[in-house]
């Protein structure tokens, strides 16, 4: 007679278990932050998501209702809305260009070693760092003002008392915002290609200058090459918060002389006209361009992570 003895079952191990318990742990202090991002973004915009689709204008309380894609169609349709979303992306293309072309060419200054040259990096911030109104105001009375503005007042001082003195933001308005701007976003790339350049492979480069390369030729094809990818990220950055700039156009031109662009013209509808249907609409449209450059800055970012690990 034989006895079988039976083997004692094996147990799954605990480590998996233990190891979900763990990152829980960690995540766990990171939950009331998420839970406050989610109601200060999320909720808000879910919100103008639903009113979006709605026929809501405060002057006609008795016809509110849904009205589906209408809101969206009259955006798209309005000869206002359509000029503002041109002038938009005229302000934006061009406030990006010309920032990117000076800040590279003051980073190519700042790059080279000076005496002061700490002192003088940090006067070139500085414009970024002022409140957006009150770059815009300083350049709409004491630099543009026809009568007491710095720039008529160089004109007088250069021409004398037969120099004109013209109105600038009248003549030139669009300009006028752009240079304001400009003025604004030119460290902020500066400071971006700055790195790239600080980034570079110093050793390629002494090859080079030992083979006899001149300083346009290590420029335009090893300097360039190296600061394409951070001027995509200069650019798609500055283009995130360009398209939504309200302060410059709001302050120095008030809307006016073809300056308004769509952030302006869906404060316009919503205070002016109290349509809330038609500027949430409006107000989606740029949140979705602004998510597709957003999209695209992303990816430039993880290709830079990505090149500086793999060296």
């Amino acid at each position: 007679m034989t006895t079988t003895t039976e083997r004692p079952t094996a147990q799954p191990p605990a480590e998996p278990a233990l190891r979900r318990t763990g990152d829980w742990a960690r995540r766990a202090p990171l939950l009331p932050a998420l839970v406050f991002l989610i109601i200060v973004t999320q909720l808000p915009f879910v919100g103008t998501l639903v009113i979006s689709f709605m026929n809501w204008n405060a002057y006609y309380p008795d016809e509110r209702g849904f009205a589906g894609l209408d809101n969206f169609v009259r955006v798209v349709t309005d000869v206002t809305t359509r000029e503002s979303i041109i002038t938009t992306i005229v302000l934006t293309v061009s406030v990006v260009l010309v920032s990117l072309l000076l800040g590279m060419l003051i980073a190519l200054l700042l790059d080279r070693a000076f005496l002061g040259r700490g002192f003088v990096r940090t006067l070139m911030i500085t414009p970024f760092l002022v409140v957006p109104v009150a770059a815009a105001l300083v350049w709409k009375h004491a630099l543009y003002n026809p009568e007491y503005g710095l720039f008529n007042g160089l004109l007088t001082a250069v021409f004398g008392g037969n120099a004109p003195q013209p109105d600038w933001i009248s003549t030139t308005p669009l300009t006028a915002v752009v240079a304001a701007l400009v003025w604004q976003w030119t460290p902020f790339m500066m400071l971006i290609i700055l790195a790239g350049l600080q980034s570079k492979p110093l050793d390629v480069i002494e090859a080079a200058q030992l083979d006899g390369c001149s300083a346009f030729q290590i420029f335009r094809y090893m300097t360039f090459p190296h600061l394409r990818q951070y001027l995509e990220l200069g650019g798609l950055l500055g283009s995130i918060y360009i398209v939504q700039n309200f302060d410059a156009v709001f302050t120095i031109t008030s809307g006016g002389l073809g300056t308004a662009n769509l952030p302006y013209t869906i404060y316009q509808t919503f205070y002016n006209a109290q349509d809330y249907g038609r500027a949430s609409a409006a107000g989606v449209v740029v949140v979705i361009g602004t998510i597709l450059i957003a999209t695209l800055a992303l990816r430039t970012v993880s290709s830079l992570f990505r090149e500086e690990g793999s060296r």
